[in-house]
């Protein structure tokens, strides 16, 4: 039954472990996504939707993990209305306190005809026994008809009320291409909230695609008609155009607040970090003018502009930057910089460290700070995000050297260690030093690739300004992306590189390359 104390709470489902990673380039690792789940904990959503169990062997261990830590929200598996995958989303997340089974189904007459070739009654039997089934396991069951915003409404309808009889205990409408509009969903939520008899009793959800540059604006619709839970990703990433945008809702909710008379149990001020965090994890840069967590979110170079905000900062923000955890100054720091000073900068940009990884973070400032006049917020972010990438062996880039000339190819050498101190030493020859440097790593390694994309974005301002390279790499037919940062962009290029060889090497150490590599099969809800 639904909590009437609730009524004006809105539930938060991050999918963004699920629906977000199936975007292309977005794969994250175990512990790139239990870094995730940590940080949506702290964010303070309502359920982690972790993955599709029975995607993959890989996946159903990436949910069984996030749920064994037990990070305090609902943590979700999905499934299709069958019982293999029922039962290995429950094996998944039982470990969790709290944990949720979240089963669905195609309803519209495209997929009916096309994809599933069911018929309307064979669709209500396999949703009814499979969340009968679901609830034989676990008490919290959630029911989607995939594709609804384009199913007959009296056939709709009948699909909600047959799941709610069946124990559904909450009911999920997906906009699963992104087709609706705002003044369409609303129609399409009171049609449901005047026709399905115990709707009341169920949390009304909502999830909506991006494809038309609507997600959020759906989303909300379908709130205004009393849905109140709502399924979104950080940054919105996912399938095709991505998903609503966790940050865009949730500020929408609580800047407008008394026209929505609502409020989510979300801490505005993790937005950023965690929108850093996903960003830097998938690879999957930020747009300048990306709505609140973008660089230029809070940035005024209009003239008339800046003298409004100089008389009243209301004049042109309606939200505070540090609402959603932008630091109210972009505070530089130098190689005269202390610890206290740095622990507070990092404290004031939303991360939390222990003493063992404020310390290595540190250290890697005081170099950096070596090396540029100022150190940004950027900078100490992309050092903490990089941190991990940095010491997970079995190499480590201790030196390098490149030489380039016009219209001759490029040498270049890198000098690696191995834990056990072992050094060696490698030099290519190749059209461009990345490429020259990249076939030095191979050989130096042992590990083969072939380059699928190299990405540089600036962490701060000025000449000197770290670069952030993202490389997607192919190798043995798997692709990988690692990450890297330097004043150097080609030892950014070669630091991203190594992580991913590391990775490898580390990987087939424990045999896992065989079980990681498993085809993944994705779910469109």
């Amino acid at each position: 039954m639904l909590d009437r104390s609730s009524e004006n709470r809105i539930r938060i489902f991050d999918t963004t472990l699920r629906d977000g990673e199936q975007a292309p380039g977005c794969s994250m690792t175990l512990s790139e996504k239990l870094r995730v789940a940590k940080a949506l904990s702290e964010l303070n959503v309502d359920i982690i939707e972790a993955g599709f169990p029975a995607a993959s062997p890989g996946d159903f261990e990436s949910v069984k993990a996030i749920a064994d830590h037990n990070f305090g929200p609902v943590i979700c598996g999905l499934a299709r209305c069958n019982a293999a995958d029922i039962e290995k989303v429950h094996a998944a997340v039982k470990g969790a306190d709290r944990h949720r089974i979240h089963v669905f189904v195609a309803t519209s007459a495209i997929h009916r005809e096309h994809k599933l070739k069911m018929a309307k009654e064979e669709i209500i039997k396999s949703a009814v026994g499979a969340i009968k089934m679901a609830r034989e396991l676990c008490v919290d069951v959630e029911f989607s008809p995939e594709d609804a915003s384009r199913t007959e409404l009296s056939y709709l309808a009948e699909v909600v009320s047959a799941a709610i009889e069946a124990g559904a205990t909450t009911v999920n409408i997906p906009d699963t291409v992104g087709y609706t509009v705002p003044a369409e969903f609303d129609q399409l939520f009171r049609y449901l909230k005047e026709h399905v008899a115990r709707i009341n009793e169920i949390t009304l959800s909502v999830h909506c695609h991006n494809d038309l540059g609507m997600a959020v604006a759906n989303s909300l619709a379908a709130v205004g008609a009393g849905a109140r839970q709502i399924e979104c990703t950080i940054n919105g990433i996912g399938e095709r155009a991505g998903n609503c945008s966790l940050e865009e809702a949730v500020m929408a909710i609580k800047t407008r607040e008394e026209f929505f008379g609502l409020q989510t149990g979300i801490d505005t001020t993790r937005l950023y970090p965690t929108s850093r965090l996903v960003s830097n994890i998938t690879g999957m840069h930020t747009p300048r003018n990306k709505a609140i967590v973008g660089e230029n979110a809070f940035a005024h170079e209009a003239g008339i502009h800046q003298h409004g905000m100089l008389q009243h900062a209301s004049t042109y923000e309606i939200m505070r930057p540090e609402d959603v955890g932008l630091s109210k100054s972009n505070l530089v720091l130098g190689k005269h910089s202390g610890r206290h000073a740095f622990r507070e900068r990092v404290k004031d940009l939303g991360f939390e460290l222990d003493d063992f990884e404020t310390n290595r973070a540190f250290q890697d400032f005081k170099k950096l700070a070596d090396k540029k006049k100022d150190v940004y917020d950027g900078d100490i972010e992309s050092i903490i995000m990089n941190a991990d990438s940095a010491t997970s062996g079995p190499w480590t880039l201790q030196s390098l050297e490149v030489q380039t000339h016009t219209d001759e190819p490029s040498t270049a050498t890198v000098n690696l260690v191995a834990e056990d101190g072992a050094e060696v030493s490698e030099s290519a020859r190749r059209d461009g030093p990345v490429a020259a440097a990249f076939q030095a790593l191979e050989s130096a390694t042992g590990v083969e690739m072939v380059l699928r994309n190299f990405e540089l974005h600036s962490t701060s301002i000025g000449e000197d300004a770290q670069g952030e390279v993202t490389v997607t790499v192919d190798i043995n037919g798997q692709s990988y992306r690692g990450q890297g940062a330097s004043v150097d962009i080609v030892e950014a290029g070669c630091r991203a590189c190594l992580e991913v060889m590391n990775r490898t090497l580390r990987r087939r150490e424990r045999g896992e390359i065989a079980a990681a590599d498993a085809t993944s099969t994705h779910a469109s809800v």
